[in-house]
């Protein structure tokens, strides 16, 4: 059952749903821990050092790099090179040695990302009954092989962040994607796995669902989502499709 009361007059007149992709659709730990303890290995460190470990440091520095572009105004610096920039300090931090053509040859990982089974039949279900766009970090050319290539889902719009010029959360990618889609922003609901992406877009006038397959708080904020479910299965459920 879902997590909250469902609060089905709240989304009255959504036609559309925008996914985060990156750990909503798209499994990050489990497509990237494993390359990750190979290059742990590779580094002289793979029996005292665990990926799992390194990847919730890493995970955590890529949010600060991000938010640290939005805040200093520098842009949309591509967010492959945001991953690799918040690895570079995560390892340096950690005091590992590494060559940058290790760092590449890891990086070619995000090229065979693997989607959460739910994700897959759920974006299916959903699909006969809304539009589906992906609203995501990522560049456009990144998204639309992740799009064609591993998750084999036919969006009815891919929309890149970097073309608003700054990355999520910030206002401005939820009123471009509102304006690229020529909808009203109510008539658009935000699924994320990640609450700071549901924040920004209520707080953007959008309506919001919380899939929170990683069982974390939501922020304490005065912009909750109308949904938080456990994985888009219940999301489903709860939307009636």
């Amino acid at each position: 059952m879902p997590i909250n009361s469902p609060n089905i007059d709240a989304i009255e007149g959504v036609t559309t749903l925008t996914f985060d992709i990156f750990g909503t659709v798209l499994d990050l730990a489990g497509s990237l821990t494993p390359p990750l303890q190979k290059l742990l290995a590779e580094c002289g460190v793979g029996e005292t050092v665990h990926a799992e470990d390194v990847w919730a440091q890493w995970r955590h520095r890529q949010r600060i790099e991000q938010y640290q572009d939005n805040l200093l105004m520098l842009g949309h610096s591509g967010y492959l090179a945001v991953k690799r920039r918040a690895l570079l300090y995560t390892l340096r931090t950690l005091k590992i040695n590494f060559s940058q053509d290790q760092i590449d040859k890891f990086m070619e990982s995000y090229q065979v990302l693997t989607p959460f089974k739910d994700a897959l039949d759920g974006l299916n279900r959903l699909g006969t009954k809304y539009n589906l766009v992906m609203l995501s970090n990522g560049e456009q050319p990144y998204l639309e092989h992740l799009a064609q290539n591993r998750i084999n889902i036919n969006f009815h719009e891919i929309l890149s962040a970097e073309t608003a010029g700054n990355f999520k959360p910030h206002p401005i990618v939820y009123r471009f994607a509102a304006r690229k889609l020529g909808l009203e922003p109510q008539q658009i609901m935000m699924v994320a796995a990640h609450s700071f992406d549901i924040l920004g877009a209520r707080h953007s006038g959008y309506r919001g669902a919380y899939v929170n397959r990683y069982d974390l708080p939501y922020d304490e904020s005065e912009y909750k989502p109308d949904f938080i479910t456990r994985d888009f299965n219940e999301l489903c459920d709860v939307l009636h499709v």
